[in-house]
């Protein structure tokens, strides 16, 4: 069991191991038993998703001993392989916080990165659009706090000036944005694990955090094969306690239900979490790309609208549209589904 551990872990039976916590349907844990197999480990990052590849890159980096623990089969396979592949200017966001302190300084990095490391990357410019008069004060605003934010070259177009660059564009006024890019983003998690593995870190898919519990000022976790959790309707039985020195909680959609279930942490520390699911759509038949750059509307709430992409193999995509989910069930925040 938990073969995929790597090079440090042994593989274990599980018929010999007696289950310490049980997950009882979702409602919580209850059960502790005699003994269950313990590794002390030095630094965990649970989920590799691009947030968590990164991490666990630096960390090991850093020379810390990393296991990066998944339950899918790869790396990046939920939001970090869904998303537009754009790599964002940081006009969006109020001065002064730290989504547009960290969107402006991780543009710059990345760029930096993808450079550096052979990434397929184009800074192709971007175009937010007003499609009607009561549209320009929003645009306004958005260049007021792209400015205040640090994003260079921002300039505000007349309409027939944006529609010169995009002759299949209709629109009033827009934003240009050349600082606004697109990514291949399978290159660059690829590039993240090379680095993270060659800095000696441990790669375990297959692997669920079930719970964990705050013990002596170290964090516990329980883990089991995700084999076992997709398969057992009543319970599920954790199959090994790690204990690390560090957690790096990179579950992504999945990150605040995990850390519900951390037993010793305060859930004031847990942000609440708002789920929606958007679809992308595709152009095809088309002989041209009939854009350049990458349009986007106006922000609306919940997102940034749907808007146009270009990637790096020139297909556009439209997307991705809006819809609000009430709730998750168990399984799902265990898979990261």
């Amino acid at each position: 069991m938990l073969a995929s551990l790597g090079r440090r872990w042994t593989r274990l039976s599980t018929r010999n191991l007696k289950p310490t916590w049980k997950l009882l349907n979702g409602r919580g844990v209850s059960g502790v038993a005699e003994t269950i197999a313990k590794e002390r480990v030095d630094a965990v990052v649970i989920g590799a998703g691009v947030v968590g590849l990164a991490v666990a890159r630096e960390l090991s980096l850093r020379g810390r001993e990393v296991l990066i623990l998944d339950a899918a089969s790869s790396f990046g396979t939920v939001t970090s392989s869904r998303n537009s592949e754009v790599i964002h200017a940081g006009i969006y966001y109020p001065p002064n916080s730290l989504k547009a302190k960290f969107c402006v300084r991780g543009r710059e990095l990345l760029y930096r990165y993808c450079s550096e490391h052979g990434i397929a990357h184009r800074k192709i410019g971007k175009l937010v659009v007003a499609t009607g008069s009561s549209d320009i004060p929003k645009l306004d605003l958005l260049m007021h706090l792209g400015t205040q934010n640090g994003v260079s070259g921002l300039r505000m177009l007349e309409g027939f000036e944006a529609m010169r660059m995009e002759p299949e564009l209709r629109c009033v006024k827009a934003l240009l944005s050349p600082e606004s890019g697109i990514v291949d983003t399978h290159s660059f998690m690829l590039s993240l694990v090379g680095q993270a593995e060659n800095s000696h870190a441990t790669f375990s898919y297959n692997t669920v955090v079930l719970s964990g519990r705050v013990e002596e000022e170290k964090m516990h976790l329980f883990v089991a094969e995700t084999g076992s959790v997709e398969s057992r309707c009543e319970g599920v039985v954790a199959e090994l306690e790690l204990i690390p020195n560090l957690v790096v909680n990179s579950a992504g959609l999945g990150a605040q239900a995990l850390a519900k279930r951390f037993h010793g942490l305060g859930h004031r520390f847990i942000p609440s979490s708002h789920y929606a699911r958007g679809c992308y759509f595709t152009l095809s038949g088309a002989k041209s790309p009939p854009f350049e750059k990458l349009v986007y509307p106006i922000p609306e709430e919940g997102g940034l609208g749907v808007h146009v992409t270009v990637d790096l193999n020139g297909l556009v995509k439209f997307g991705p549209d809006v819809e609000w989910i009430e709730c998750r069930d168990e399984t799902s925040s265990f898979l990261n589904k």
